[in-house]
């Protein structure tokens, strides 16, 4: 469908080329007759002298005008009526102007404009006439009226009326053309928009229609859009976000926005804006896309996100509920598994005391994986609140590795440590620093095989506090490397994710996060691993001022001084 308004080629269309041939013959036929009548007057008699050259200067524009089929353009048309208007300068003032036997000449000029076509042709025609005419009253001023010729003056003024005959019909061919190809370029334009997916308006900045090209969806109708507006046919709630568009595209930008049509509140329109400037001023273009199916889809993904959102809250709450709600009876299985190993109420057989130890252990270790899931919950529902204190960090870290060095020694690992002489003060959370170097430790000696080495680095590099834990074990995958650090996710072997519950890594992770860090792993499948957390926490330390006087800072040199 479309509708818009028949184009206006305009008075000043450019030189058309397929006017040349009928230019240059009107051209042509006014230098032969002007000729033939130099010579016919000579001839039969009378016209002689400054009225016999004044005929013959007609013909010199007459056969300037051929060379229009050689070079054609807005200059050379200008050029041609300046020799239109001196030819007529001459005639006027040789025959005595508008008094004399050639006073038709005169009007010669105009009639070449008009042949010539546009405004501006015109315009300098009847500049030309003027002058013409007023060489004419000087000459007769000067040298007093023409001689009295009336079948001179007669042909003469029927030449020139023939040729402004001629040139009118020749202004209005040109005309035609241009419609005609105006209306062939509009014809292809529109076939093209028609052509164009969806909807294409011509908007005023108010939102009235001025043209509509394409077709437009089914719940969009065009006749109501050129009655009543666009702004009209939307929803009143999106209206605000479609004006929005409208007057950022008046600004210069883009403007793009989803809208519900008032007659279809369960379909969506998006609509492209943009400015477009033309001879009628300032103005926007509109496309208008269905974007129902997208719509849906959209809508469809922010349900599924939110459920997911949804699900995944309550499994955090779920974790931290049951967390707690384990925690109460484990607490009451270690202690009376304890009662029984240390024997205190009296002897047990060997095998119950046996039983009695692998209780406490596996109670032991569930109530590690409860206290590591109860981190989790609360780090993921951003319930977990850091306890800032200001410690030396190296006595955390030795803290830990004396909790894992039993281990280590019992599997014939080498654990070292490489701390700094001076104390690293540092401004964390001491349980959570604890539980990263722990974390890391445990993990370590996990994979570390019979006779490898693990050891532990701190150093305080500017403000941040960076702890590495380096092994000579199995390593990593590079595959397994990017899944790391997310909850219950493991590498390796089956034999080896048995060993652990992937949450290790991802409370390191959260912890070092938490501090505005960061945790990295660098590791070789086969030869071992290297996982470093950075923390933001280290304490710069400074000189002291000197006794009795102010501190003094050293300025760097230049140039040595």
């Amino acid at each position: 469908m479309i509708q818009s308004a028949r184009p206006d080629p305009g008075p000043a269309a450019p030189p058309d080329p397929g006017d040349r041939p009928a230019l240059a013959a009107w051209h042509a036929g006014w230098a032969v007759a002007a000729a033939l009548l130099a010579l016919g007057g000579r001839w039969i008699g009378g016209v002689d002298g400054p009225v016999f050259y004044g005929v013959l200067a007609m013909v010199i524009p007459g056969l300037t005008g051929l060379g229009l089929l050689r070079r054609d353009g807005a200059g050379e048309r200008m050029m041609l009526l300046g020799v239109w208007g001196l030819a007529a300068f001459l005639s006027a003032a040789l025959s005595g102007g508008l008094t004399g036997p050639l006073t038709g000449f005169v009007f010669l000029p105009l009639a070449a404009g008009i042949a010539l076509g546009g405004p501006r042709p015109v315009q300098a025609g009847a500049l030309a006439v003027g002058l013409a005419a007023v060489a004419g009253l000087l000459s007769a001023w000067w040298g007093g009226p023409g001689p009295h010729l009336p079948a001179l003056a007669a042909i003469s003024a029927l030449l020139t009326a023939g040729a402004a005959a001629l040139a009118v019909r020749l202004s209005w061919r040109q005309r035609e053309r241009r419609l005609e190809t105006a209306e062939a370029d509009a014809a292809r334009i529109e076939t093209l928009l028609a052509a164009q997916p969806g909807l294409m308006l011509i908007l005023e900045p108010s939102g009235r229609v001025v043209a509509a090209y394409g077709a437009p969806p089914v719940y969009l109708p065009v006749d109501p859009l050129f009655e009543s507006g666009l702004v009209a046919a939307v929803h009143a709630p999106d209206r605000p976000r479609l004006l929005g568009a409208m007057e950022r595209a008046m600004g210069g930008q883009e403007g793009v926005v989803v809208f519900a049509p008032r007659l279809a509140l369960d379909r969506r329109a998006q609509m492209i804006v943009r400015r477009l400037d033309d001879a009628a001023g300032a103005r926007l273009v509109a496309q208008v896309f269905d974007a129902t199916a997208q719509y849906a889809r959209e809508l469809g993904l922010e349900t599924a996100r939110n459920e997911a959102e949804a699900r995944e809250a309550g499994k955090t709450r779920f974790l931290a509920n049951m967390s707690h709600e384990l925690r109460t009876p484990l607490n009451a299985v270690l202690g009376f598994s304890d009662i029984m190993r240390q024997r205190i109420f009296g002897p047990l057989p060997d095998r119950y005391g046996e039983y009695a130890d692998n209780i406490h252990q596996a109670g032991g270790h569930l109530l590690d994986l409860i206290n590591d899931l109860l981190d989790v919950a609360k780090i993921e529902a951003e319930r977990y609140t850091l306890t800032l204190e200001r410690f030396d960090a190296r006595e955390t870290v030795s803290a830990a590795m004396a909790l894992v060095r039993v281990n280590a020694d019992d599997k014939g690992v080498s654990l070292s440590s490489v701390l700094p002489g001076d104390p690293v003060e540092v401004s964390a959370d001491r349980r959570a620093l604890k539980q990263i170097t722990l974390n890391l430790l445990s993990n370590a000696v996990k994979f570390t095989p019979p006779g490898g080495t693990i050891t532990v680095t701190v150093e305080a590099i500017g403000p941040y506090l960076e702890v590495v834990v380096a092994d000579t074990g199995v390593g990593i995958a590079p595959e397994d490397v990017r899944r790391l650090g997310r909850p219950f996710e493991q590498a390796g072997e089956i034999e080896q994710r048995r060993q652990g519950t992937g949450l290790g890594l991802a409370l390191v992770r959260a912890f070092a996060e938490l501090h505005g860090g960061r945790m990295s792993i660098d590791s070789t499948l086969g030869e071992g691993t290297a996982v470093t957390v950075r923390l933001p926490v280290a304490l710069v330390a400074r000189a002291p001022a000197p006794e009795g006087g102010a501190e003094i800072i050293p300025m760097p040199m230049k140039n040595g001084v």
